[in-house]
């Protein structure tokens, strides 16, 4: 079995540990809503909703992988992957510096074409690069968006 599929596997298993965990504190929860007591009320919305919430986010979190994985297949297949060239510190770490360089051109495009999700996702591997996470993940967010039909983002 490749290293890939081990690594789904996991996460999937994981995710339904999770679930059945979020599902056995809902039930849970609902004993203390059913005592009554201001306090067991408020303690039971409280365990209710909150791993709903939970399971809210890792249901979103699903969503992006997937459309990442399309997009980076449609890209694959287009010949459009951009080619991780940057260089790198002995540890085997992207040199900052670079990325940074590179990211102005990637930037510039995703600016000149703000409706292209392909731009956008490019973008989202040159945050990451120079190493702002937060942006990738919102700049996938926003490909993936565009990719199923969604708004461009607003100008700010």
């Amino acid at each position: 079995m490749s290293r890939r599929w081990l690594t789904v596997g996991g996460v999937v298993i994981l995710t339904i540990v999770l679930v059945v965990y979020a599902a056995v504190i809902v039930v849970g929860s609902f004993s203390l809503i059913r005592s009554g007591t201001p306090v067991g009320v408020g303690l039971g919305v409280g365990f209710a909703v909150l791993p709903l919430l939970v399971v809210a986010m890792v249901a979103r979190e699903w969503r992006l992988a997937l459309d990442t994985h399309v997009m980076a297949d449609i890209l694959a297949a287009e010949d459009g992957l951009a080619v991780d060239d940057l260089p790198r510190t002995p540890g085997g770490r992207v040199d900052r510096a670079a990325a940074r360089e590179a990211f102005d051109a990637v930037r510039a495009q995703a600016e000149a074409e703000p409706d292209d999700w392909r731009s956008w996702y490019r973008l989202a591997f040159a945050y990451d690069a120079a190493g702002d996470r937060s942006r990738a993940r919102a700049s996938l967010r926003t490909a993936a968006r565009i990719r199923r039909g969604g708004p461009p983002p607003a100008d700010d």
